[in-house]
């Protein structure tokens, strides 16, 4: 039986909202499980990877490893487990070709508006072209796989004097086509993954020096661009059982280091010294280098070969631990009194966080309020039916969240068939709110200034947005989908309403 009182060929049975990592995560898990689903992939962009079609900038990587970035449907078979931004649409590429999504991708349309009603059992999803004119779908489910942050208006920290510099000022997330930086004096303004990403490329690339300035300084932590176990197993083993073991592995080490930064952050503190102290040898200062805060309170900073020591001891890069001032005709004014020369200078100061892309979803014609929600199993949300969507691991790789959340959804709508259910709905009665709790407990500054605008959490599953990777992927297998949190409303009550 399928998701509607009436089959219909124009309303869909899926629309998922982003062709980049989750959005393309969700579709394959729909073609692999439920192959007679109709499926549509909505992109505002003219093509497809999301993040990693956008970012242009210097270097762009991945910042954790390829083997938990991947899907676990999908093996890495580059040899660089730290990728460039390139080699992962490649990657994107390939997964569309093989599974044939993209006949199902439909690009220039951004998303406006998606109600739900409740008669029908529909949602109608607004797009946008980029002519302006608009077009109407309907669909039974409705994915959010939009990202996270605001596409169009990345964080400003207001930094004064901005008009009087005259020299260049990019941020990253509107990198110039073909910008050329050679023999610049570069100022990068950060010190996260982007920063730590940007400087060394830039450092290699022809600048003339590249600055790295940071108000609060990050844990770095450097290791090999390659994973040499995980390709010694390609040697000697099929390529999916190299993957499946390689995999494995990071999860449980990537788990290990992550609670015993939480549990014993003196002796993780002490490690991630030690390494970037012998890293730099004599360019090494502690001021620069030692954060006021435990290693994981933050996401840690991968460091691939240790690229950024490497251009500082090259004498190609230094860092800056100071507070501006103010921007002015040559540079920066530091707050110490120091000053800074530059030609180009970078804010890579972060994002400014979003949830579901900026859409005015509503359920009968009421705005929904994500703020205002609970989270339900990861991925749904509270009196909000047939609709999902991803907001990825922040201590893990985003991915391993799209992999559980793509299997439990299919499980859902198999559900669905067999009850004759045209709506689930995870309910939670006006007045049964549970206590919230914070699963965001990073100091990172983008959570930090976003988290209102996320859906609330609960301290237990189902509402929660879990932050344990192994432990979700345990319930989001197993756990029973008629769990009498999630309310099923059959196509008869429908049809008598």
């Amino acid at each position: 039986m399928n998701m509607a009182t009436t089959p219909r060929e124009d309303v869909l049975d899926m629309i998922i909202v982003g062709a980049g990592i989750s959005g393309i995560g969700m579709a394959v898990h729909m073609k692999r499980d439920c192959p007679d689903k109709s499926i549509v992939i909505l992109d505002r962009r003219e093509q497809k990877g999301g993040t990693w079609d956008l970012f242009r900038y210097p270097g762009i990587r991945s910042d954790s490893d390829m083997h938990t970035f991947g899907y676990a449907f999908a093996p890495w078979k580059n040899d660089k487990a730290i990728s460039d931004g390139a080699s992962i649409v490649k990657y994107l590429d390939d997964i569309t070709a093989e599974f044939g999504l993209a006949e199902r991708m439909r690009f220039g349309q951004k998303v406006v508006s998606a109600d739900w009603d409740s008669k029908t059992a529909l949602w109608t999803v607004i797009t946008e072209q980029t002519d302006g004119t608009h077009q109407r779908l309907q669909g039974r489910f409705l994915f959010l796989g939009s990202g996270y942050y605001d596409y169009d208006t990345p964080y400003d920290p207001g930094f004064k004097g901005k008009d009087k510099f005259k020299g260049v000022i990019i941020h990253p997330q509107f990198w110039p086509q073909d910008f050329d930086y050679t023999g610049k004096k570069v100022v990068v303004i950060g010190s996260g993954a982007t920063a730590a990403t940007i400087v060394p490329s830039m450092a290699t690339g022809g600048a003339a020096h590249v600055t790295m300035l940071q108000r609060t300084p990050s844990w770095f932590a450097s290791r090999p661009a390659k994973d040499a176990i995980a390709n010694a197993l390609r040697k000697v083993l099929p390529e999916k059982i190299a993957y499946g073991l390689t995999r494995a592995k990071n999860i449980f080490l990537g788990d290990l280091i992550y609670k015993r930064a939480r549990s014993k952050p003196e002796k993780v503190k002490e490690f991630l010294t030690k390494q970037t102290r012998e890293l730099l040898g004599a360019n090494y200062n502690a001021t620069d280098f030692t954060p006021p805060y435990n290693p994981w309170e933050q996401r840690l900073c991968l460091i691939p070969d240790a690229d950024l020591f490497e251009a500082m001891n090259a004498g190609k890069a230094s860092v800056v631990t100071d507070h501006i001032d103010c921007f002015d005709a040559t540079g920066i004014k530091l707050k110490s009194g120091k000053h800074l020369e530059a030609d180009v200078i970078v804010t890579a100061t972060g994002l400014a966080m979003t949830f579901a892309g900026k859409i005015a979803v509503s359920v009968d014609g009421a705005p929904v309020d994500f703020g205002q929600r609970y989270f339900y199993r990861n991925c749904m949300f509270s009196n909000v039916p047939n609709a999902a969507g991803i907001f990825g691991y922040v201590n893990a790789s985003w991915t391993l969240r799209v992999d559980i959340v793509g299997q439990y959804l299919t499980r859902l709508i198999k559900q669905m068939d067999t009850y004759g259910a045209v709506a689930a709905i995870p309910s939670m009665p006006a007045g049964t709110e549970p206590a919230e709790d914070d699963v965001f407990d990073f100091s990172s500054g983008y959570i930090q200034r976003g988290k209102d605008k996320m859906p609330k959490n609960a301290a237990a599953l189902p509402w929660r947005l879990n932050q344990d990777y192994m432990k979700d992927r345990s319930d989001m297998r197993q756990a029973p989908i008629d769990d009498g949190v999630l309310h099923f409303v059959r196509a008869k009550e429908l049809v008598e309403t």
